[in-house]
């Protein structure tokens, strides 16, 4: 049984094709979880002014819950 012998620029040339061809993908699904993360995001700010348009609080008062939540979830080192 003889084999045959790859020269080194058919491997790097099929190894090069196999980079792109990933690339490809890769960046195929990173814009396709970008374009979903943007419209979680639209949704997610929809329904945050709903609540507001139906909430009985003012809009000082949703602010200053927003801000205390945030201070109160600052972790010290």
């Amino acid at each position: 049984m003889a084999r045959r012998s790859i020269p080194l620029e058919e491997k790097i040339e099929k190894a090069h094709a196999s980079v792109a061809s990933a690339k490809a993908k890769y960046d195929a699904a990173v814009e396709e979880l970008e374009k979903l993360l943007s419209k979680k995001r639209e949704m997610q700010s929809k329904e945050l002014l709903k609540a507001f348009a139906e909430s009985d609080k003012s809009y000082d008062e949703i602010l200053a819950i927003l801000k205390s939540s945030k201070s109160e979830n600052t972790f010290e080192s």
